[in-house]
């Protein structure tokens, strides 16, 4: 959840479960603006329709994934932007993991660093697998355009941390990589 502190309005990204969500929002007292799923696998939509039942938030996805999330009131776009109180996001189209995803990248300002709220797209020492209707050309090709340039202080925000397994994975491949055996040993 990306809450604005100075008028409590918030957007959430990829609600997988409601009941916590809701609970937070109410206990807070948050006007939840938007739901933001980054594409539509059930595990980033599943509790879109309580949390909109219970707040009247908008949901938005991408354009493409219309069809595939149920109630989406708005179909975005590479550029487009999302305001959220104070906090501006921009949509990154990012297809690879699936055909149809987005990630949301806020540029950031005097007090926060900027940030990407990337789904499924990259994960901690990891990328999204493509075996569920993705690329991996045009994922790499994402990463050409989209991750790779981003500067070095970008906090990033994935859908999961899998990170532990993605090590492993690594280092079952190469079990000389100096960088995935100094961040195994910080777990």
């Amino acid at each position: 959840m990306i809450i604005d502190e100075n008028n409590r309005s918030a957007c959430i990204v990829d609600p997988s479960e409601s009941g916590p969500i809701i609970d937070f929002i109410d206990k807070n007292k948050i006007n939840l603006k938007y739901i933001l799923n980054t594409h539509h696998h059930h595990d980033h939509i599943g509790g879109n329709g309580p949390v909109i039942a219970a707040t009247g938030a908008e949901l938005v996805a991408h354009q493409d994934a219309m069809d595939a999330i149920p109630n989406v009131n708005r179909g975005l776009n590479a550029g487009d932007e999302l305001q959220c109180g104070d906090f501006i996001l921009k949509v990154l189209d990012t297809p690879g993991h699936t055909m149809s995803h987005i990630c949301l990248y806020y540029p950031g300002n005097a007090d926060e660093q900027p940030a990407l709220f990337c789904g499924d797209t990259l994960f901690n020492a990891g990328v999204g697998r493509c075996d569920f209707g993705g690329e991996p050309k045009i994922l790499h090709k994402t990463f050409e355009d989209h991750i790779f340039p981003l500067a070095d202080n970008v906090r990033i925000f994935p859908g999961h941390d899998y990170i532990e397994n993605n090590l492993e994975f690594t280092l079952d491949r190469e079990p000389d990589n100096k960088t995935a055996l100094s961040l195994r040993d910080e777990f």
